[in-house]
């Protein structure tokens, strides 16, 4: 499998509070999206996720109706120097 920021995906947009972060790699999987992020982007998107900030995706990719999704940070995993999130669709719950 190739590296999440090689994979080629439809074109979206990571919005966290009223900022967007293109420099987040997103990789579509079953109720949402995973992105691999790093430095202020990843600050931004841990503090949403606590602070109950609004996290959502736009674009071609947004499937559905609807251009702009919601979305809510189900998952972090750390290894090495890669910080992989996992954000499901606000109506999608993740059952382990």
């Amino acid at each position: 499998m190739r590296p999440l920021s090689e994979q080629k995906e439809p074109k979206v947009h990571l919005i966290v509070g009223t900022k967007t972060l293109p420099e987040i790699a997103l990789r579509r999987i079953p109720g949402g999206y995973e992105a691999v992020a790093a430095g202020d982007a990843l600050r931004r998107l841990i503090d949403a996720s606590f602070a109950g900030a609004s996290i959502e995706v736009m674009g071609a990719g947004a499937e559905g109706a609807a251009p702009v999704q919601g979305l809510d940070v189900t998952d972090i995993r750390m290894a090495g120097a890669t910080t992989t999130v996992t954000l499901m669709k606000s109506t999608t719950h993740a059952v382990h």
